[in-house]
């Protein structure tokens, strides 16, 4: 069934109650998401209103990816999770929070839009910065979020070292070149926006790694005449997963709403908000509406160098994998 007939069928079924209520829902997501979600809520909030009577408020938590799954892990009630990776939804799935089958309950994987890593350099990119091994050199100073604790720092790492390998280098190579650019890092952030505030307000670094989609809010905020952009002319596919809490919803007694609100992210409309972000959409004609912004890129995918994310997860970031054994704490 596509997301637009779930989305009727729940909406038809809201229709059914006849007495409007207060309803909320809390949505816990990653730290760079607070302003799409700032410019979709209200969108879906006339909606529901209009088509169930009911009166909804929808409170976020946002952070670092793996930091917000820790949380509903320690019991924070969110009905929702949007996160950056898949695998911040299946520590919640191992633990009962979330059905198994979550990823096949709406389209694409249950990803209703991705980013990628871009390299974001002060104006005129004086260390002139271009591709993934740059970030290596010698003075150069690169900030990036934890991978340990960060979606965003993680698809980072992932990227330079996916670099490697599929221009055919070999694990030792990729091993090597993220050694070098984490050893051009002064710090680590816990999320991709604690990153942002380090280079732009801070004014530490000449590089910063991060989602596409925080470039254009950073212009926005900050001046577009501060920064350029850096296409690396590889980089990585990141995948923005959604899903009910399933425990929590059942709980609230709120799980139409909380679906309704995941699978209208499909809509033209959600996906038209979210290219305005800068998040790459699933829907074709959208993105060629923004192909301006959003241009089309070589990439690559987690599964095509690392198998799958969980494998990836095992193997570099676990206590004691690669990543602990390659940097050095600051």
């Amino acid at each position: 069934m596509t997301s637009k007939y779930i989305l009727a069928a729940l909406l038809a079924g809201a229709m059914q109650i006849s007495t409007a209520a207060e309803v909320s829902i809390l949505n816990a997501s990653y730290d760079v998401s607070r302003e799409f979600y700032k410019s979709y809520n209200p969108v879906f909030v006339k909606l529901w209103k209009q088509k169930s009577g009911d009166d909804l408020t929808i409170n976020q938590s946002h952070g670092g990816s793996s930091k917000q799954a820790r949380a509903v892990l320690e019991g924070l009630e969110a009905d929702v999770v949007t996160m950056n990776q898949s695998i911040d939804v299946d520590i919640l799935a191992d633990k009962g929070l979330i059905s198994a089958n979550w990823a096949e309950r709406l389209p694409s994987g249950s990803a209703p839009f991705s980013s990628t890593s871009v390299l974001l350099v002060r104006k005129g990119n004086p260390k002139a910065i271009k591709t993934w091994s740059d970030l290596a050199k010698p003075g150069v100073s690169v900030i990036i979020a934890n991978p340990k604790t960060s979606g965003n720092g993680r698809y980072a790492y992932l990227a330079a070292w996916g670099s490697v390998i599929k221009q055919g280098g070999k694990v030792e190579q990729a091993k090597e070149l993220v050694t070098k650019i984490f050893a051009n890092v002064p710090l680590l952030e816990t999320g991709g926006r604690g990153a942002t505030t380090t280079f732009v307000q801070r004014d530490i670094g000449d590089v910063l790694i991060t989602f596409e989609n925080e470039i254009g809010l950073i212009k926005q905020e900050y001046g577009a005449d501060k920064f350029d952009v850096v296409y690396p002319p590889l980089s990585i596919v990141a995948d923005l997963p959604v899903s009910v809490v399933d425990k929590v919803v059942d709980k609230h007694g709120t799980r139409k709403v909380a679906e309704a609100y995941l699978s209208y992210l499909y809509s033209p409309e959600a996906q038209d908000i979210a290219a305005q972000f800068e998040l790459r959409p699933r829907d074709a004609k959208v993105a060629k509406k923004y192909a301006a912004t959003l241009p089309t890129l070589k990439l690559f995918t987690v599964d095509e160098v690392f198998g799958s994310l969980k494998r990836a997860q095992a193997e570099h970031f676990k206590d004691g994998g690669v990543f602990d054994q390659i940097y050095t704490r600051k």
